[in-house]
């Protein structure tokens, strides 16, 4: 897809927002639209790397016969043994989680910087306040959706050994899980809130937050200091905002990954053995502390190849479709108004 040809699909989009009848769409509030659009982009964003995530997960936890492979071999690995729908494990809890917290990641994005361009007109209308917006919103959509991200951290690191047996001269096969087994979502919040009450649910949030307010900030900033550079005859184009969403995401992760690295193990910190050393941290130095010493520090860039591979697609599928969405659902720019 060229230049060209992605601005006149993008103008499509917004041509068809304004052909149609628009009445039923302007009873809609404005926040309940930024929410549509939020949750529709995370959740194509998300299903759309869903495997990498998969493998990513199993690198970052160190899960035996999984850290020393390759992204292929580790694939191939899963669809041996659990088949294609092991490649999207966990994906169900990651999409139930996805799209509340995209949804209100742009929404309060959205809410956040109308608030600071209202009430604190000396910080201007620059990207910088796409950074404090955007790192607030990403705080706030953490806390309010971290317990199924726990759930989908947990249920992809299980893994099912599959072994070929026989019996009375037939020959079948065997499957059985290499560790503690959670059915499904509600399975593993109920495991985690019998095992430490309220705090089970939030394990490993503090490296969360730690990553995600400085990620989320430089996410959106990046995003739109990126598209003032952009030619006025290309800001409508989809090869932009692809463009511009794959970068920010490559650089406002490449700062934080480490921090990512000491959530997932502080997350499935329960159900890893003696084996792999002790995973519980008392806060998120301790982890990265303890990483170094224990498993080196390479573990704390763990999958990080597969992450590049991963967010480019993701990052700029969501900035992308959260922008059409919002051409569609007639979503205005936020501005500075004249009253709070």
């Amino acid at each position: 897809m060229d230049s060209s040809q992605g601005s006149k699909l993008a103008g499509l989009v917004q041509n068809a927002s304004i052909k149609r009848d628009g009445s039923s769409l302007d009873r809609v509030p404005v926040y309940v639209k930024e929410l549509i659009a939020g949750g529709f982009a995370g959740a194509l964003s998300k299903s759309s790397v869903a495997p990498l995530e998969r493998v990513k997960i199993l690198w970052q936890t160190r899960t035996g016969g999984f850290h020393n492979l390759g992204v292929y071999q580790s694939m191939n690995k899963l669809l041996k043994h659990e088949g294609f729908l092991g490649l999207y494990k966990g994906n169900g809890a990651s999409v139930i989680r996805i799209v509340p917290y995209a949804a209100l990641h742009f929404m309060t994005y959205e809410r956040y910087k109308s608030w600071i361009l209202n009430n604190y007109p000396i910080l201007g209308t620059g990207p910088s306040i796409d950074l404090l917006a955007g790192s607030a919103a990403g705080g706030t959509s953490v806390l309010c959706t971290y317990p199924l991200d726990l759930a989908r951290t947990k249920l992809a690191y299980q893994v099912v050994d599959t072994k070929v047996c026989i019996k009375d001269g037939i020959k079948g096969v065997h499957s059985q899980p290499t560790g503690p087994v959670h059915n499904g979502i509600k399975g593993v919040l109920t495991s985690a809130y019998k095992e430490a009450g309220v705090r089970g649910l939030y394990r490993g949030v503090g490296p969360t937050l730690t990553g995600i307010l400085p990620y989320a900030g430089l996410k959106f900033y990046t995003y739109e200091k990126l598209k003032m550079h952009v030619p006025e005859e290309h800001q409508k184009s989809i090869l932009m905002r692809l463009s511009c969403g794959a970068l920010a995401g490559l650089f406002g992760q490449t700062l934080t990954y480490p921090l990512d690295v000491v959530k997932r193990q502080m997350q499935v910190g329960s159900l890893q053995n003696a084996a792999n050393g002790d995973a519980r941290y008392k806060n998120t130095l301790d982890g990265l502390r303890k990483i170094v010493r224990n498993q080196g520090w390479r573990q704390l860039f763990a999958g990080v190849s597969i992450n590049y591979i991963r967010i480019v697609p993701s990052a700029a599928i969501s900035f992308t479709t959260y922008d059409m969405m919002k051409a569609w659902l007639d979503v205005p720019s936020q501005q500075r108004s004249k009253s709070v």
